[in-house]
């Protein structure tokens, strides 16, 4: 495709946060071309035709990609170079939520989403986002990644457990922060993102995907997963350039690191 489209990939990019993103992304610029990334197939194709049917002003397209497998990355990534000359925007948004109790394989399989995948797909798609006149890399991460609002009692949030989704999102902060340093010759952009507490398909507490997980995050007080686009498209739009370096969230705010 040519390079005057800007190229972006959103993973998880099938319902929820990277949905909506997706969304906005297509819709706010004609220029912008968004790859919808999913791990699921079906339902990466439904939502691709889904934005498709809306007809945005941006392109669309859809890529396979599941961030917990290397062999599904670098596949992704392969096919990606074959498609594209280039990559300008990356936004790391798979994640899941395990509730407790805080056990070995609920900490691996979440740091295998939240942090692992992430820093490896970062790295494969290096190449490419190194082409970009402009690259920009968003990590989706979460306030209660933050490890000093995790010592603020009186903090909103003080007494919400899931640790293990916790600590994972600290990890993905200092996988920014790294990032930052790695690529810094190569002039790129890296923001740890909080997109707030939303309405997404996320499991949380006892509640089951989809449906369930909406309906207990909208009694909890959660807003729409839109404001979260709408934050990763100001980022993405060069109107948070000069908090590169700080943790943000929605609305032009920050958190402490």
């Amino acid at each position: 495709m040519s390079s005057t489209k800007r190229i972006i990939l959103v993973t998880g990019a099938n319902t929820g946060i990277g949905y909506d993103t997706a969304l906005f992304l297509a819709r706010d610029d004609s220029n912008n071309h968004v790859i919808v990334g999913a791990r699921n197939e079906e339902r990466g194709l439904e939502a691709l035709k889904k934005l498709q049917d809306l007809n945005l002003k941006g392109t669309l397209s859809f890529q396979k990609l599941d961030v917990t497998s290397d062999e599904s990355i670098f596949a992704a990534v392969k096919e990606l170079e074959a498609k594209f000359d280039k990559l300008d925007v990356l936004v790391n948004n798979a994640g899941i939520v395990i509730p407790e109790p805080l056990t070995r394989a609920a900490m691996r399989e979440t740091f295998e989403v939240n942090v692992y995948g992430p820093v490896i797909l970062t790295d494969a798609l290096a190449p490419l986002l190194k082409k970009s006149n402009d690259p920009r890399i968003i990590n989706v991460s979460s306030g209660l990644g933050s490890i000093g609002l995790r010592l603020d009692a009186t903090n909103q949030y003080y007494n919400s457990t899931s640790n293990a989704y916790r600590m994972s999102k600290a990890a993905l902060n200092m996988a920014s922060a790294n990032m930052k340093y790695d690529y810094r010759e190569n002039k790129f952009k890296v923001w740890s993102y909080c997109p707030g507490f939303v309405i997404t398909d996320l499991k949380m507490g006892g509640a089951e995907r989809g449906e369930a997980s909406r309906k207990t995050r909208s009694e909890m007080g959660a807003e729409s997963s839109e404001t979260s686009a709408q934050g990763i498209l100001d980022i993405v739009n060069g109107k948070r350039d000069g908090e590169v370096d700080l943790f943000v969230q929605r609305y032009g705010k920050t958190w402490p690191w």
